[in-house]
């Protein structure tokens, strides 16, 4: 019986894949559970293939197979189509989505980024290092991106006069070289990517000011694990133990980033240790191991917090209907209390 990761090329990047686990068990003695991600193989992917090589998915009784993604909606889109079972991403942008669709038959059960990776990426020798810097330059914001959907947010909150912000829509694949070329001052995106990407390309790491969005009031969540409602429906304790032998994976990550990322590596080709590990010890720090995580443990949704960050997302964006914790989130499939705690 077959458990990986589906090889996929997006553009020059390509995904190394399917790990062969050998198996005694009895034909249909697992459960499949198709997993998509919400982007490429890179280090913050780390949890679920350390589930996957431990075993403790299969530990659950669960044939896991887990895919990679060309972006931040297509997880959204499949899940909610029934072709995957299950999917990683964006809080905020499932919450638009589910505004816009509301019978999507999918619903988040799991945070794993206790806050959004969303950032203003800008370059100090650009005259950019704090929110202020910011009127009377340009900003480069993809059409479709999770940062650049917050940008309208981050402005209010900042008490920015937004009419002096320059805000350019940029192409995802040249957002970077944009920046390094002058012909934008900053750019939105992802605190454990761009960054990262100007600083491979020769861009010194000194003159790179990461503004990242939760430093500077915006209280959203942000990744989170949704699943097809007709899987929560009909197999509600494969949802269950997917989210136990994950949370044994991300508490496995946690203690041991070092060795948890080399199962990232295996997979990914074009991947190198020192990278992919730069990039999930980011998404620790400034997403997952946060106070609030701290004190009540992974996974979990505080409703006070929901409501703030549904009112910060009415800045920007007009909802046919305010979405209410209940219509986004289920917390009955969340693991146990002790579980979920830090080690």
């Amino acid at each position: 019986m077959g458990v990986g990761v589906t090889r996929r090329s997006y553009m020059s990047f390509a995904v190394a894949a399917c790990l062969a686990l050998p198996t005694a068990l009895p034909a249909g003695a697992q459960t499949p559970l198709k997993v998509t991600l919400d982007g490429k193989l890179e280090g913050p992917a780390a949890p679920f293939l350390v589930a996957l090589e431990q075993g403790y998915f299969k530990a659950e009784g669960l044939e896991v197979t887990i895919e990679a993604s060309a972006g931040a909606l297509e997880p959204i889109t499949r899940v909610a189509s029934g072709a995957f079972d299950i999917g990683v991403g964006d809080m905020n942008m499932l919450i638009r989505y589910h505004d816009q669709n509301p019978a999507a038959p999918l619903k988040a059960v799991f945070v794993v980024n206790n806050r959004p990776s969303y950032a203003i990426i800008g370059r100090k020798s650009r005259g950019v290092a704090a929110p202020a810097d910011l009127e009377g330059k340009k900003l480069g914001a993809p059409a479709i991106e999770q940062a650049s959907a917050q940008w309208p947010i981050f402005a209010k909150l900042n008490q920015l006069d937004a009419a002096k912000v320059s805000v350019i829509n940029v192409g995802i694949a040249v957002r970077e070289p944009m920046l390094m070329a002058g012909e934008v001052d900053a750019v939105t995106g992802i605190s454990f990517s761009s960054p990262i990407v100007l600083r491979e390309k020769g861009v010194p790491a000194d003159d790179i000011a990461v503004l990242l969005m939760s430093a500077y009031g915006l209280d959203l969540y942000g990744n989170a694990i949704f699943v097809n409602s007709k899987v929560l429906a009909e197999k509600p304790e494969a949802v269950k133990g997917f989210l136990r032998a994950l949370t044994q994976g991300l508490k496995e990550t946690l203690r041991e980033p070092v060795t948890a990322v080399l199962a990232v590596v295996r997979r990914n080709g074009g991947a190198t240790r020192d990278l992919e590990l730069e990039r999930l010890l980011i998404a620790i720090r400034d997403c997952i191991v946060t106070p609030e995580v701290r004190a009540n443990g992974l996974g979990a949704i505080d409703s006070a917090r929901f409501d703030t960050g549904i009112e910060q997302m009415a800045l920007g964006y007009t909802f046919k209907n305010k979405s209410k914790l209940v219509d986004i989130f289920d917390a009955s499939f969340l693991p146990a209390d002790a579980e979920r705690k830090l080690d």
